[in-house]
């Protein structure tokens, strides 16, 4: 009986006795989304946001990428169903495996910098191909009579490495977005469908109107620097949070 304290009064209307030892201790964590987490609301939200922002930017990234890849490759190989079918090998392949390598480090101190980081290591994948992949393609349509082998090539050469980087967005944000077993379902849903999204938005921007106004190198270069941007305006809103919560 000595060791049992009052029920403290912002309690009361529970049943549950507790430990003097606890009675200073809150019986909710107000303005708080996980116990003991010490993250304010706000910036939760700013982190999910940021979350969303990322995979529905990366959804429009690999989708204007593929895009931007076939007009790329079309001068050296043609525009067959061939090289296409290459393109779309080489891009699935490759988000499959970055799906695979982004849930895998998702459980390995997930951060909002990390997720950034990803971005960011996608559109520097990208960079060779906005330098300016003409001498590679130049080769390869020179050394291999097949243009079907040619292209698959070329391909893997140039975006097998930005896409599987991208691949590991979604799956590393959904970890993020998680706090719960019950809501993993609808926390991927809702993160998948922005990404998708995306993906749908980089395909009608790009074939529809881009590529009808501005250079393919200067499409990539937007894209790149749009993604470095996102990735900064991330690793600095993180960066803030700390000060903002002092």
């Amino acid at each position: 009986m000595g060791s049992v304290g009052q029920t403290p009064a912002h309690c009361k209307g529970s049943a549950v006795r507790v430990p003097a030892s606890l009675l200073a201790l809150p019986c909710a964590v107000n303005g708080r989304t996980r116990a003991g987490a010490g993250a304010p609301v706000h910036s939760v939200a700013m982190e999910r946001a940021f979350a969303y922002l990322i995979a529905g930017w990366s959804g429009y990234f690999v989708m204007a990428l593929e895009l931007l890849g076939g007009r790329a490759l079309a001068p050296y190989f043609g525009s067959s169903i061939h090289v296409w079918g290459a393109i779309i090998t080489v891009f699935m392949l490759a988000l499959s495996l970055g799906y695979l390598a982004g849930g895998a480090w998702s459980r390995r101190s997930p951060s909002q910098a990390r997720l950034a980081l990803l971005l960011a290591g996608a559109a520097l994948c990208a960079v060779p191909v906005a330098l300016g992949s003409d001498a590679l393609l130049d080769a390869l349509s020179a050394r291999l009579a097949d243009p079907r082998l040619a292209s698959l090539c070329a391909a893997l050469a140039l975006f097998f490495v930005p896409t599987a980087v991208s691949g590991m967005i979604s799956p590393y944000a959904v970890r993020l977005l998680v706090d719960e077993r019950a809501g993993a379902g609808a926390a991927a849903g809702r993160l998948y469908f922005v990404s998708t999204f995306g993906s749908a938005a980089g395909t009608l921007l790009t074939s529809f109107y881009l590529v009808l106004y501005f250079e393919l190198a200067t499409l990539l270069w937007a894209m790149i620097a749009a993604s470095f941007a996102i990735a900064l305006v991330a690793l600095a809103a993180m960066a803030w949070r700390p000060a903002a919560r002092a």
